[in-house]
This record gives C-alpha cells, structure tokens and sequence, in this order.
C-alpha cells in the first residue's frame, strides 16, 4: 500500500527536475553574448594632428683646445732659462724659454769672420787678383752660415706663437734637454701652451647630412656642469672626407670662451638647427615596446578595431616624442589609454 504511494511521488520529483534543465544551446547561446562583450575593451583615442617642431641633430663631444703646441727647440741641448710656470697666461711673442747660447756665439763669430774675408775678396775681385769663382765659393759659405746662425737664434730664444695658457712644464732651469717624448700626447716638449679663447668641439655626423651642414652654422653647446647655461658656437670646418668605416664625418665647432669656463677635456653636448618641419608628436606612454626587441608600436582604432602599427622614435620634448611611420596618416585614432592591455586586431569600444 505504502509502495504505491511513494511511486507516483517520485515521478513527480522526476519531472520537476527535468523542467529546470536548460534546453540544448540556450547555455551556449548566453556564453557567447557573453563573450562578445568581453572582448570590446576599453580605451579612449585622440585624432592624430601634425606639430611643427624644430629639426636639429644631437651629439656628444670632448671639449678640446683651439690650438696647442709642444713647445721645444730643434736639438737638444741645455735649458739656461724657463720665463713660464704652469698655468701663466702668454701672450702671442712673449719669451718662454731660452736654450744655452754657445753654438750660436759660435756660429755669429764664424759669420763675422766670413762676411769681413768676403769683402776683402770683393776688392781683389775687382782688382783682377782672383778669380769670379773663388769669390762665389766665399758668398756661398757666407750665405750658409747666415742660415745656420738664424736657425740658432730661432732655437735658442723659444717664444709664444699666440696668446694662450702654459698647461705643461717638463723642464727646470740647467737641466738638459733630450729630445725624448715626455708629454701626454708622446711628444717631446719644454713646455706646452694651449690657446683657450674660443675652445673647439669636434663631432663625428651621419653622412646622411652631408648636403645640410655647412661652415658658419650655429650650434648650441652645452655642459653637464653648467646645467643652466647655453654655450653658442659656430662650425669652422667640415672635413672633406667620410669614414668608410663608421660612414660619418667630422664637423669642428668653435665656441667662444672669453671668461674660460669651458675647459678642455669637458664632455657637452651639441645640437645644431637644421630647421623647422611638420611631424606626429604624442605622448610618450602612447608607444609601447614589443618585449625582447627595440621594435615600437602604437595602436589605431579603425571601425572599432585596435590596429597595430610600427613606428620609428625621432626627437624627444620632455614627456612628448616623435613617431615616424609610413602607415599612419593625419586624422586617425590613435589609442592613448588602455593600449597596454590591446593585441593586434582586438576589438574596442571608445570612451573619451
């Protein structure tokens, strides 16, 4: 009797439970809806706009003397007087030095002694007594010793070539002078003047600007320890070859240092003006980076969809850089919020 009871009960339970399956594909159906919608993420876009910008170049330099001269005599012999110290300003024919004067007493006594038998051949040529030619061998000696004695008191008597700063003393008074290569640069000198008023910036540039710099160009110079200051120079020369190896040329800059804050040895940093042109700038966040390489990227929103593309750096202003790139136009989407979370191809829904 019990049994009887229990079975119509259990069928009804049966069929409750089936009711509350759900049909074939209404799951499947409410996944995908689902799906959908996650796939639109969201970012916000700005419309490309092209700025002008100043087009200028940016290299690293060693500040180096205008000039500077290893100051030594031709031959060695004793140093009589040194009239400089390190760090003495010269002015240009100012004596730096003076070399024993034996050799040169020597030679002007020989000269006087040459030129007073000269003259006395001159009255017996004139007589008739000798011969032209023996006259001739006499003026030639005596032209000869003129060379050497002047050759003497250009040696012997050393003087500054310009204005300019003694950086290197190698000698003392009564010491003997060799010849031998004593000076950083591995050469042999008594002292070393350098002319500090300008300085000279030599920078090694892609030959790819060739046609564009010239002499007389301006160019801003300027040093890690004058953070706030701005040193304006001038090219002074473009060499007139190119490297075959690095496929650049050298550019000297000259920068005029009056009160001689800029020393040589500094490390600056030039730019020079190649003029004004239009291109992208955006925000520098913008560009992502594909990891492991130096390939950049931004995305475009096109028809809702997130579009990668490659894009070459150029300049840099504070939180703003330049992209270059083919394949993006003026006008187009560009993604500037939320392209870090994007792939290629992904779609997206705009918010600004």
């Amino acid at each position: 009797m019990e049994y009887r009871r229990i079975l119509p009960l259990f069928a009804i339970i049966t069929l409750i439970f089936a009711g509350c399956k759900q049909q074939p594909g209404e799951g499947e159906a409410d996944d995908a809806v689902n799906d959908q919608e996650t796939k639109e993420i969201v970012v916000r876009t700005k419309a490309l706009d092209l700025s002008t910008i100043k087009r200028s170049i940016d290299y690293t330099a060693t500040l180096e003397a205008f000039e500077e001269v290893n100051m030594a005599p031709a031959s060695p012999g004793r140093i009589n007087r040194i009239y400089a110290e390190e760090g003495n300003r010269v002015n240009k024919g100012q004596k730096l030095f003076l070399m024993d004067q034996t050799q040169l007493h020597q030679a002007e006594i020989q000269l006087g002694n040459l030129k007073t038998d000269l003259q006395r051949l001159a009255t017996l040529l004139e007589t008739g007594d000798i011969p032209r030619q023996q006259y001739d061998q006499m003026k030639t000696q005596v032209e000869v010793t003129e060379s050497n004695v002047e050759f003497l008191r250009e040696n012997t008597v050393i003087y500054a070539p310009f204005n300019g700063i003694i950086t290197g003393k190698y000698f003392e008074n009564g010491e003997m002078y060799s010849g031998a290569p004593n000076t950083p640069a591995g050469k042999a000198a008594v002292l070393t003047i350098m002319q500090l008023n300008p300085v000279k910036a030599i920078v090694n540039i892609s030959e790819k600007y060739i046609p564009v710099i010239e002499e007389g160009m301006t160019a801003s110079v300027k040093a890690d320890v004058y953070r706030d200051r701005e040193f304006s120079g001038k090219v002074s020369l473009v060499h007139p070859v190119v490297d075959p190896l690095t496929r650049s040329f050298e550019v000297e800059i000259t920068v005029p240092n009056k009160e001689r804050d800029l020393k040589p040895g500094m490390f600056v940093r030039v730019s020079m003006f190649l003029g004004e042109e239009e291109a992208y700038v955006v925000p520098s966040n913008v560009v992502l980076q594909q990891e492991g390489t130096n390939n950049r990227y931004v995305f475009i929103n096109r028809n809702g969809v997130a579009i990668k593309q490659n894009v070459t750096l150029g300049k840099r202003f504070d939180e703003m850089v330049e992209i270059i790139s083919d394949e993006i136009s003026e006008g187009e989407m560009l993604v500037i919020d939320g392209q870090a979370k994007l792939t290629n191809g992904d779609k997206i829904k705009v918010v600004n």
